[in-house]
């Protein structure tokens, strides 16, 4: 490339950004042409739950904002729109807009589609020729081969045959027909249910042997690099219906970016690195535990819906979540469990997520009164819902529960990729730009991390001695370990990982003082 060539791309990427229509004019053309949410995702490689982020005020932006708008300029000179141009909503209109937006898609028949390929209804298994809401099934009940076993039909609708067989996509909720109004909640009721969205990833195991003719490393190879991809798609199913809609690029304070391209951020996750300085007297066998999907069950977790808004002062609210500047507490036990804050040289204030303070907050507390409370300065918070990414935790657990139980390990790695991929990939990653949420990566994180403490704290309780507790899984004890945890490879169980000895015999003990009376002359 010459200098001139490197200057023209330079130009380019600097140069105007592509014009957009309003957000109503948006949606309004993509319904004239009958286009579904995920007709479009899928030509501009993004999610559904993205496209209605466009619709909803936000905007794409570099290559995908260039090809967004040409789709709506060939839409448009298509389907001229009536629609005068309005100007764009102010960041509170855009938030409060995101749930009535979201409730309002899940209830038009936007999400009707035509397949090229029959595929398995979701209600009976027979092949149907259309998706409703992401998912095969029929339109018509008649065609669905339990309905017609058992001849029932549900109150208030009419007879199939009052209805046509040919659906057009994206019809508005006062003209869509009843058949599709009516299946479409049975068919998520089915999809969650059963196997839900957990079965989207048994299919793409299956395809992905058939493409690759049974080869296992080559079928997994190909899986882990479209688990990011992979990860988002579930998401969005597993959001279908939900009560919040996810704000996936707000904007985000000045502690939560790199301060340096290589670096990190200011935010402290409290990760355990702990051994214990001394042991009781004696040789002491321990046992190394690993403890079983840590990021999985840390999704369950306290996370802020929208954006984080500034405050000040002492006071902590279990309605919201994000991240808060502290003076942690002394630690007085270090000799027997790690700090809750992990390991950290310099003293003063530092910046910590949601569940770091929670735990605090409840160490501190009359049931343990192991701290004093920390000194809450100021946070950046927003309302939270500890469920927010549940259905999808869910899902992958039971994938990965089935999984374990065929000793299926091409699933069980391609789960453990989806979900730890996609945890490392919503702060500043190139790997996944539909989700910019580093305060949830370091939320979830911090979760793992509380989860372990919490752990190494009910071992203590239970009389066994804590060696170690390392990352997010990494828990050594002394004791009877079976008594205090189940052993499984279940999330809620923990498997022995190594077995070691420690400690010093007492004879030795005093032969290293210098006193040979234990020995013979």
């Amino acid at each position: 490339m010459s200098d001139f060539d490197a200057i023209d791309a330079l130009l380019a990427d600097v140069g105007p950004q592509a014009e957009l229509p309003p957000p109503d004019v948006r949606r309004e053309l993509r319904e004239q042409a009958r286009l579904s949410k995920a007709q479009v995702a899928r030509a501009l490689g993004v999610s559904p739950s993205t496209v209605g982020a466009w619709e909803g005020g936000r905007d794409p932006s570099d290559e995908i904002r260039a090809k967004y708008a040409y789709l709506l300029d060939g839409l448009a000179a298509k389907f001229p729109t009536e629609s005068a141009p309005e100007a764009p909503p102010s960041e509170d209109e855009d938030e409060a807009g995101d749930e009535s937006e979201s409730e309002a898609g899940d209830e038009a028949g936007d999400e009707v589609e035509s397949l090229v390929a029959p595929e398995a209804c979701v209600l009976c298994g027979a092949p149907a020729t259309h998706r409703v809401a992401g998912f095969a099934q029929h339109l018509d009940p008649s065609d669905c081969r339990p309905a017609t076993a058992t001849g029932t039909q549900p109150a208030g609708t009419q007879p199939a045959g009052a209805q046509p067989k040919t659906q057009s996509t994206g019809p508005a909720p006062e003209t869509a027909p009843h058949s599709a109004q009516r299946l479409r909640s049975p068919a998520k009721r089915a999809f969650q249910e059963q196997s839900g969205p957990a079965d989207l990833i048994g299919q793409t195991v299956q395809a992905a042997l058939a493409e690759h003719r049974g080869d296992v490393e080559a079928t997994l190879a190909a899986l882990l690099k479209r688990a990011i991809p992979d990860a988002m798609r579930l998401l969005d199913e597993t959001r279908k219906g939900a009560r919040y809609d996810i704000v996936a690029h707000p904007w985000i304070p000045d502690i939560l970016r790199k301060q340096t391209s290589k670096g990190a951020d200011r935010i402290w996750e409290a990760r355990p690195k702990w051994t214990r300085h001394e042991l009781p007297p004696g040789r002491h066998e321990v046992t190394a535990l690993d403890i079983n999907g840590a990021y999985l069950s840390a999704l369950k977790t306290h996370l802020p819906l929208g954006q984080l808004e500034h405050s000040a002062g002492f006071a902590h609210d279990r309605r919201r979540a994000g991240v808060h500047l502290i003076t942690p507490p002394a630690w007085e036990h270090e000799a027997v469990l790690p700090n809750p804050i992990g390991n950290r040289d310099e003293p003063g204030p530092l910046w910590v997520t949601e569940p770091t303070l929670r735990l605090l907050l409840r160490l501190s507390g009359p049931k343990h009164a192991l701290c004093e409370p920390p000194e809450i300065h100021e946070s950046y918070t927003s309302g939270a819902t500890e469920n927010l990414l549940e259905k999808f935790r869910v899902a992958l657990k039971e994938a990965r529960d089935t999984a374990i139980a065929a000793d299926d390990e091409v699933t069980l790695e391609y789960v453990k990729a989806m979900y730890s991929k996609f945890v490392s990939t919503m702060g500043e990653s190139n790997y996944n730009r539909e989700l910019y949420r580093p305060d949830w990566m370091h939320i979830i994180r911090s979760q793992a991390f509380s989860n372990l403490w919490m752990k190494a704290l009910k071992a203590h309780d239970e009389g066994l001695t804590v060696v170690r507790a390392m990352g997010t899984d990494e828990l050594h004890v002394i004791g009877d370990w079976h008594r205090v945890f189940p052993e499984g490879r279940g999330v809620t169980e923990v498997k022995m990982k190594d077995i070691y000895t420690a400690g010093v015999d007492a004879a030795d003990a005093v032969d290293d003082t210098g006193d040979m009376s234990g020995e013979e002359e």
